[in-house]
């Protein structure tokens, strides 16, 4: 049974469960700050996105040193279409069988995926919402690189407590208020689309898990960081890696080693996340890169001078396992920062009866959780991967060279504002 090609983007909801070998309905996952393929939330502690064979294949063969500075990978999914009788498509994940591949079509005695209801969700334009919440909705007329899109609006309603306000005044999204991260529906209606134009029957598709690195974080605040001064994998075409070196000439990937790709900061007094895409941080100068991680620190109280310790010891962590992976090339990869958002509690008379709950966003009373993974492997390799023939010498020295400027930023940061 085909999807038929006129249904709007489909409405999510929860993650439903598996027993009896049901599907699970995907979400996208708000938090997503930059890159181009679309994250699914599959459940609290896990994400999913497109399969790309090497960069699977890379997390099946990283070494141990470097999983801490990692999202773990927890396999596979079969991801497809579905059509429900409201007329909506949803995105569902089945478990993956190996003699599965990307032509099979979805057997139709498979059962339907549970639902539970929610109030995340999709709406179909036309719907009697449309112009009550005409100020959230995104119009797709207005982004020019998704204008293909058949659906004319896709309107976003709860997808979190907190609203998020974009900041980039040329990323063409909505400047309201609104309540999921505007790159990450961007995304996944990028995604979406593709999909449903190669999929006139039930294709599947694969799609990675991975860790939900933001999951253990009530107020993420998250840093994404384009590292290394190249960015094109060594099987880029000669157009394709012409401009990728432009994009790193014109930003500070060239004189840093490092560019901002995308950034969503929870503020304090206003109580809503402020965000940068991509977009922002091509056109940073040296001087207005060390403004953006001044800004991604600020809570908009105050500077978190609290997290510059905690942040500064991942960095030189991930950097002493890095200068020891030698053959290695992590082009085109990510460096994500993550903090809470929510203010650290000041010491009091009533310190020592203060419960877990009263501090969920630290593991110490006086040390804020942080983490710094890497992510995005789609170009990297290693002496003996997959036959690669290009072989490089000694550690990657572009990403090496990005995070040795990163921490310098952050060390002079720090003095300046002790």
């Amino acid at each position: 049974m085909c999807v038929c090609q006129t249904m709007e983007v489909g409405k999510y909801g929860k993650i439903a469960s598996r027993d009896g070998g049901r599907g699970v309905l995907l979400e996208p996952f708000i938090h997503q700050v930059g890159g181009h393929s679309s994250m699914m939330r599959y459940d609290d502690h896990t994400v999913c996105k497109p399969l790309i064979s090497r960069e699977q294949r890379f997390y099946e063969s990283l070494p141990p040193e470097m999983k801490e500075f990692t999202p773990e990978y927890k396999g596979v999914v079969s991801v497809c279409f579905e059509g429900d009788s409201d007329g909506y498509i949803n995105l569902v994940a089945y478990p993956y069988v190996e003699s599965e591949n990307a032509d099979q079509e979805v057997t139709p005695e498979r059962d339907q995926p549970r639902r539970k209801h929610s109030r995340r969700s999709f709406h179909r334009s036309g719907s009697s919402t449309e112009h009550k919440d005409e100020k959230q909705g995104l119009s797709v007329e207005n982004t020019e690189s998704i204008q293909e899109m058949k659906s004319p609006k896709v309107e976003l309603q709860i997808q979190s407590d907190v609203p998020f306000q974009m900041l980039d005044g040329n990323s063409g999204l909505s400047s309201e208020k609104i309540s999921y991260n505007p790159w990450s529906l961007r995304c996944h209606k990028q995604q979406l689309n593709r999909m449903r134009s190669e999929s006139k029957d039930r294709k599947l598709y694969k799609f990675l898990l991975l860790e939900n690195v933001v999951h253990h974080f009530k107020f993420p605040c998250v840093l994404d960081l384009k590292m290394g001064t190249r960015q094109h994998g060594d099987d880029a075409s000669e157009e394709k890696a012409a401009r990728q070196m432009k994009k790193c000439e014109q930003s500070t990937s060239a004189t840093l080693g490092v560019r901002v790709c995308g950034m969503q900061v929870f503020q304090m007094n206003t109580g809503h996340y402020v965000c940068r895409n991509k977009y922002y941080g091509r056109g940073l100068s040296i001087d207005g890169f060390r403004h953006a991680l001044f800004q991604y620190l600020h809570n908009g109280l105050e500077l978190r001078k609290d997290l510059f310790d905690p942040v500064l010891t991942k960095l030189r962590g991930l950097l002493g396992v890095l200068e020891r992976q030698a053959s290695y090339r992590f082009y085109s990869s990510s460096l994500l920062i993550i903090y809470d958002g929510k203010e650290c509690p000041k010491r009091t008379e009533n310190m020592d009866t203060e419960t877990p709950e009263d501090i969920p966003s630290l593991s110490h009373p006086f040390m804020p959780k942080v983490d710094v993974r890497m992510i995005d492997f789609a170009h990297s390799t290693f002496k003996g991967f997959r036959d690669d023939p290009t072989v490089h010498d000694g550690p990657d020295k572009g990403y090496v060279f990005g995070l040795k400027s990163l921490i310098h930023i952050l060390e002079c940061l720090r003095k300046e504002n002790q």
